[in-house]
């Protein structure tokens, strides 16, 4: 595993690149100081770059894991099906709070047991590529759905880090940030840091800085008193669990 530095600034919708057989992350351990990509070539280097959190992000995580699988059928050749259950076990081990992380594995699982040997990496490809893909466009017509709701003009607040960078582009919450930004509904995101990892203040607000949307980094304990203030007609944020009552739980 090693790093590669930027000759141009980094564009959120591509902290996962898959290029002449390498995965290539957006390190996000050091942003906005910083901007690199960490080159993978083998299921455990990605393994550890999940558990590092150079990647995070449940589903940013299982396409991750899905390239994983693709580079651990390309280093073990004519091995790679008595090897690649340890592969798996490995990715599966690095982050256990994901879900898309092992709905992913078992995606690419299925293509594993299916396809004859000599085909293995090019369907394994395939499949990641298909997961990268589908994650996309979800996240674009979350957006849209989102944005619908959302009388405008108007300003909101944010929490943590649910953007391109934590999926497979564009972002889930913050999806919804941008569709509706763009059809003039968000005038400002007020961003919560997000501690102990400020995941608003480096990724968040990096993100919408880079994308032109005003963005102002506010502490976790003033959200409350931005709220009261006036103009913020929305919170908007990622979970881990969504309940049927509509309430949100995130670890």
């Amino acid at each position: 595993m090693r790093t590669l530095m930027l000759d141009e600034p980094a564009e959120p919708n591509q902290a996962i690149v898959w290029s002449d057989g390498r995965l290539l992350l957006l390190d996000q351990r050091v942003l906005p100081a910083e901007e690199r990509y960490v080159e993978l070539t083998d299921a455990r280097q990605t393994a550890t770059a999940i558990r590092e959190m150079v990647v995070r992000g449940a589903p940013a995580i299982g396409i991750t894991a899905a390239y994983g699988v693709v580079l651990s059928a390309m280093q073990h050749g004519a091995d790679w099906r008595a090897r690649l259950p340890a592969d798996i076990d490995t990715l599966a081990a690095s982050r256990p709070t994901a879900v898309n992380l092992f709905w992913a594995l078992k995606r690419m699982q299925a293509v594993a047991d299916s396809v004859a040997d000599a085909d293995a990496v090019r369907a394994l490809l395939a499949e990641a590529r298909a997961i990268h893909s589908q994650d996309l466009l979800a996240n674009r017509l979350m957006g849209d759905l989102g944005a619908q709701l959302i009388e405008g003009p108007t300003c909101v607040i944010t929490h943590c880090n649910a953007g391109a960078l934590a999926t497979g582009g564009y972002g889930t919450a913050l999806g919804v940030v941008r569709s509706a930004h763009a059809q003039g509904r968000i005038e400002h995101v007020y961003a919560d840091e997000t501690r102990p990892w400020l995941q608003g203040t480096r990724l968040t607000a990096w993100e919408l800085d880079r994308d032109g949307i005003p963005v102002s980094v506010i502490a976790d304990g003033a959200a409350a008193a931005r709220m009261a203030a006036g103009g913020v007609g929305w919170v908007i944020v990622g979970s881990d669990r969504i309940a049927a009552n509509g309430d949100v739980a995130n670890k």
